[in-house]
């Protein structure tokens, strides 16, 4: 193991003392090599061939650079700095080589063509950014160029920005509106070739990623209004037009539903006539909102017995802001919340446009699905879901009493899961945890198995339930681990050791488990009992 001692510079030592704590000894092997290598490349408009790198990358302590014309490589350059070095007209594959403070290196080629030639056939694409409001992306390419810089055009601006040939350059700007670009390719020539257009930087009036995903909660801990996680509230009414010039659309984000309402000056929910909700039980209302334009929303709660009560929140502009509301914030103001029928949005400035996902009232769980997992409770529905039948459908499971209590486990409430006759070899059950597993209580599971058979492969996997989905739908943050069975009709306690399972990071929140009794056989119709899933170190 390498180890830095108090020989390194004051101004280094103080950075990574603070990574380090009191240990005077720091680990160097476990800092990664540099990344994100390259440089940008501009030559002198005169003919004479002089190109001047400035190298970046992440992680990067000094550079070298290797011209690759067959002159020899240059002295060491700093981050930020620059050097200079004359070529003959020519095409060549220069090498950035990048220093970490270890001494790890990477390298990056990169083409510098020198060329005494104007640039030709300049081709200049703008686009605007589809998340980020008045974002501005200018890509430029050119015959015989091999940097260009970019006039944006907004008032106080005059530097441009350069890039290499064909490579991006982004501008934000400070107001919405038409401006001016210019783009000027250049060669080593004394000639350069110039390209002037009008684009138009826009706001970005609605959201390109979905609001955060709601935990998985136990039914009674929560009152849902409008979400796709949670049971709603049956015939709400999310326009009932109280005479407001409000509009509301459903919006459809790759298949992520929410209320759009456009023109808000109030706007109000109701429930189905004659319901009300009682949320004296509930500690928070949440909601989700999205904005380009409006600094504040205003949520009113409407009780049957004595009117209504607003809360006002500030609202981040581009982003969702997720607003979670004491339901004491409503009760200090005297309102009575046992007999909810209505709800009310105002927004300020009127006349803005929100993006709502997630409505709903919720409460801490007095007890939550979450590792260890004994299925003991009489208060929690492990909600268990089967799949992988001869039809791809579920397969039977289900919490049941411990058929045999003996040896191993003594324990009353067991889970029971049927790979029944044809089910698919990779057959199993899921379940949605509340809290994710804290890795801190060790990174090794066991799991108490009742198998009909020797050698059964049991099949332990995790996932993160919000990843984004592989072409099957399923979760793309996971991971596997495997266990033999050693024991036939009988109690077992099989280790699953995570750190052996590739893609297992403890920094990953995991909040589903999976089982999958005999994986890789197809279904006999044998059952599989599984108890007491928990961490050990």
């Amino acid at each position: 193991m390498k180890k830095i001692h108090f020989i390194i510079s004051l101004f280094v030592f103080t950075i990574l003392l603070g990574c380090a704590s009191d240990n005077s000894d720091i680990d160097l092997d476990s800092i990664a090599a540099p990344k994100n290598i390259s440089a940008l490349t501009t030559v002198t408009q005169d003919n004479s061939g002089k190109v001047t790198f400035l190298p970046k990358g992440e992680g990067v302590t000094q550079y070298k650079i290797d011209f690759g014309d067959g002159s020899a490589v240059s002295e060491y350059i700093s981050p930020g700095a620059t050097v200079t070095h004359a070529y003959a007209e020519g095409v060549y594959t220069a090498k950035i080589i990048a220093m970490g403070l270890n001494g790890k290196t990477t390298e990056a080629a990169q083409q510098v063509v020198v060329s005494f030639k104007a640039p030709e056939n300049l081709v200049v694409v703008v686009t605007n950014d589809l998340s980020v409001s008045k974002k501005v992306t200018v890509t430029a390419s050119a015959d015989y160029a091999l940097f260009y810089d970019v006039y944006f055009g907004e008032e106080g601006k005059p530097e441009p920005i350069s890039a290499n040939n064909k490579e991006a350059v982004s501008y934000t700007y400070k107001e919405a509106g038409v401006y001016t670009i210019r783009v000027v390719s250049k060669s080593a020539a004394v000639a350069t070739t110039e390209y002037t257009t009008q684009v138009t930087a826009k706001l970005v009036l609605n959201p390109t990623t979905s609001a955060p995903a709601p935990p998985n909660r136990q039914a009674g801990d929560v009152i849902s209004i409008y979400s796709a996680k949670y049971t709603n509230v049956a015939g709400t009414v999310f326009y009932p037009n109280w005479g407001q010039s409000t509009t509301l659309t459903e919006f459809d984000l790759a298949g992520d539903k929410m209320l759009n309402y456009n023109n808000l000056n109030y706007q109000g929910i109701a429930l189905a006539d004659g319901v009300t909700i009682d949320v004296t039980g509930m500690e928070f209302f949440h909601m989700d909102v999205w904005t380009a334009d409006l600094d504040k929303i205003e949520t009113f709660l409407i009780s049957k017995t004595n009117g209504e009560k607003p809360v006002s929140k500030n609202l981040t502009a581009n982003a969702w802001t997720s607003i979670d509301i004491p339901i004491s914030a409503f009760t200090s103001q005297n309102l009575t919340v046992a007999d909810i029928f209505q709800l009310k949005l105002v927004g300020t400035p009127a006349g803005k446009n929100v993006y709502i996902d997630n409505i709903y009232f919720y409460k801490t769980a007095a007890q939550s699905i979450e590792l260890p997992l004994d299925f003991e409770s009489a208060s929690l529905t492990y909600a268990w879901g089967g799949f992988g039948d001869s039809g791809f459908g579920p397969i039977p499971v289900s919490v049941v009493t411990n058929p045999d209590k003996t040896g191993a486990n003594v324990s009353n409430k067991v889970v029971k899961i049927e790979k029944t006759s044809g089910a698919q070899v990779w057959a199993g059950a899921s379940l949605n945890l509340e809290n994710t597993i804290d890795f801190t209580k060790g990174t090794t599971v066991k799991v108490t198995v009742w198998s009909p058979k020797v050698g059964a492969d049991i099949l332990y996997k995790m996932e993160v339930s919000t990843s984004p989905k592989d072409g099957n739908g399923n979760p793309t943050v996971f991971f596997e681990a495997h266990a033999t069975t050693t024991t036939a009709n009988a109690w077992q306690v099989l280790t699953f050791d995570l750190t052996t399972a590739p893609g297992f990071s403890t920094a990953n929140k995991y909040d589903r488990v999976i089982l999958f009794p005999d994986f890789g056989q197809m279904g006999t119709g044998s059952i599989y009992y599984f108890d007491d899933i928990k961490q050990s170190n």
